[in-house]
């Protein structure tokens, strides 16, 4: 059984096409994460007719990447044998990567299976976004930047294995890297299944303020990463600084009691 999860949060105008889009995939569901919207997200849903959706709605706003671990959570308990992550913004075409990413596991046994964003890397990566270089470090650290280079779960469309989902708590994939982190302490395989370069997931642009605090949250994830990979007490903070970004918004709370660990 194969399950697309998608957060959305006020994606009014860009949700209908990406469900669309979703809709002629050969999966058995689609789980909608309504994320505290406040807009007519959930109106224009409804409209539609897609026999394989089902919508779970948070008035509450649950905070970045905990939609994830919820539809996660319940695309388990449904028994999906393959669990692929598509954000509600992103209305680029790229129907054939998820495939890719679905068979990287059907197929590949892959248990995380990922997208590059990124085919060409940027030349020296410290000049650019701080996300390129602590990803690269994460990576790093795991042994798999030759193999899977800046790829990361916190950028693009990717999928995961009931193998995983067996092994891995549901909470941690609240903070994405994490749970990478984890799965390579368990051994798990881990690959890019994929190429979709950044400009074609058709991502809505955000202000200058969503983009530092994005930074700050990545970075925060990656170190959070390394120290769970270390086997070390979780740490965001590097250098006299702690990179929180949007992770004090994380709802890990209505999380834990939405969705009782297995």
């Amino acid at each position: 059984m194969i399950t697309v999860v998608v957060p959305a949060k006020n994606e009014a105008g860009r949700i209908s096409t990406v469900l669309q889009n979703l809709g002629t995939l050969p999966i058995d569901h689609i789980i909608l994460i309504i994320n505290g919207s406040k807009d007519s997200t959930m109106q224009e849903v409804l409209q539609m007719r897609l026999p394989k959706l089902q919508i779970v709605c948070f008035h509450e706003c649950l905070g970045i990447d905990v939609p994830r671990a919820i539809g996660a959570k319940i695309a388990y308990a449904i028994g999906s044998d393959v669990v692929a992550f598509v954000d509600g913004d992103m209305v680029g075409t790229f129907n054939e990567n998820l495939m890719e990413l679905i068979n990287g596991v059907l197929l590949n046994h892959l248990d995380i299976a990922l997208t590059n964003c990124y085919p060409v890397p940027p030349r020296h990566i410290e000049r650019y976004n701080p996300t390129f270089l602590w990803r690269l470090r994460l990576n790093q650290e795991l042994g798999l930047d030759k193999k899977i280079e800046l790829a990361s779960p916190t950028h693009g469309p990717h999928a995961i294995s009931r193998r995983f989902m067996d092994k891995i708590p549901f909470v941690e994939l609240a903070v994405p890297p994490v749970p990478m982190a984890m799965a390579r302490l368990q051994k798990l395989k881990i690959g890019v299944a994929t190429t979709i370069p950044h400009y074609r997931l058709g991502s809505s642009i955000k202000n200058m303020i969503h983009t530092k605090k994005i930074i700050d949250t990545i970075v925060g994830d990656c170190l959070e990463a390394i120290a769970v990979f270390k086997q070390q007490p979780r740490t965001r903070q590097w250098q006299n600084k702690t990179y929180l970004g949007y992770h004090s918004e994380r709802r890990l709370d209505l999380l834990e009691s939405f969705l009782p660990e297995k």
